[in-house]
């Protein structure tokens, strides 16, 4: 897709190599992609009834002065 189109493929890309290796067959591709988008659709919706915002603008911050631990100390 990024040679032909020049555009990134999206997660469905990828899947629908599985469903179809799964044997689902083609016509119930797109409910399957529409299923597992539900939660996130409905979180949405909560949110944006709890809230009257769909969209939030916050900035993102993250904590400052953590040391690692390498794996072989965990």
């Amino acid at each position: 897709m990024l040679q032909k189109k020049n555009l990134h493929a999206n997660v469905d890309f990828y899947s629908a190599t599985v469903y179809y290796s799964l044997g689902i067959p083609i016509d119930l591709f797109t409910p399957v992609f529409a299923i597992s988008r539900t939660a996130g659709w409905t979180a949405h919706v909560l949110e944006q009834l709890a809230d009257n915002r769909l969209i939030r603008r916050k900035a993102f911050t993250r904590a400052t002065g953590l040391k690692v631990v390498p794996i072989s100390d965990r």
